[in-house]
């Protein structure tokens, strides 16, 4: 794929003594292909420093997303995509003052699509399912990256609890945003942050709030059987009462 985008032919490679690269099937293809196929000494990754920095910083940076949204480990292939993702877009070449995709397509990166790494998000339905006429239009989801195929974002629908891909993502950046980190000397810097105390917070306060709203709700239903038993106008002034404190409320 390289070869033909850039019109060009790969003439040597280098790697380790790893089993993934160092067997008969791939070393009967680079013969076929021309190309030449070097090595590492054995027990030496300071020969193939570049390599081995590169997996170290895609490896730090996924573990700090896994941790951070507290998302399960079976979910590292999206962190990894999505931190190399994000690294070739905004990490600068030292020497070239370049970053990667911009060396590679010769023109800068937008980067205004970014979003945060598991954060809450809606996926519009957008007519892949046939809805009623008060069905929800859109699935809450998790946002896991982007797409390596299509302009789109690769969501995980809690409804469905399938990874799709769709264009048509809301994204909701007030967890994140409620997240302050302190910088003052005096207060060590909390670098790690338990996300999942923050959302089980918003889930308190909206139960709480649904509770509140059963409890009018009672409070109205009293005030009505009240005013039929009684037949009086002191029911109907109460039921008015309920009314306008609960339409303020």
């Amino acid at each position: 794929m390289i070869q033909n985008e850039k019109i060009c032919r790969i003439s040597t490679i280098k790697s380790d003594h790893g089993g993934e690269f160092q067997n008969e099937r791939f070393d009967k293809f680079c013969e076929n292909q021309g190309i030449k196929h070097n090595f590492s000494a054995p027990r030496t990754p300071q020969q193939n420093g570049v390599v081995e920095r590169n997996n170290r910083s895609l490896e730090e940076l996924t573990r700090m997303l896994l941790n951070a949204t507290d998302l399960p480990k079976n979910l590292w292939v999206d962190a990894v995509s999505t931190t190399c993702y994000v690294l070739n877009r905004v990490l600068i070449r030292p020497i070239l003052k370049k970053t990667p995709y911009e060396l590679f397509k010769g023109r800068k990166s937008n980067i205004s699509h970014l979003k945060f790494f598991g954060c809450k998000c809606f996926i519009f339905n957008n007519g892949k399912n046939n809805l009623g006429k008060f069905d929800p239009k859109a699935d809450e989801g998790i946002f896991l990256g982007y797409s390596l195929h299509s302009p789109a974002y690769r969501v995980y629908n809690r409804r469905t609890m399938v990874v799709e891909e769709s264009m048509h993502v809301a994204f909701d950046h007030k967890v994140w945003e409620s997240i302050k980190i302190t910088t003052n000397d005096d207060e060590p810097v909390n670098q790690r942050v338990n996300l999942k105390k923050t959302i089980n917070r918003m889930k308190l306060n909206q139960l709480n709030h649904k509770i509140n709203r059963l409890n009018l709700e009672l409070e109205q239903q009293q005030l009505v059987l009240n005013y039929l038993e009684n037949g009086g106008f002191l029911g109907i002034y109460h039921w008015t009462i309920s009314l306008v404190r609960y339409r303020r409320e």
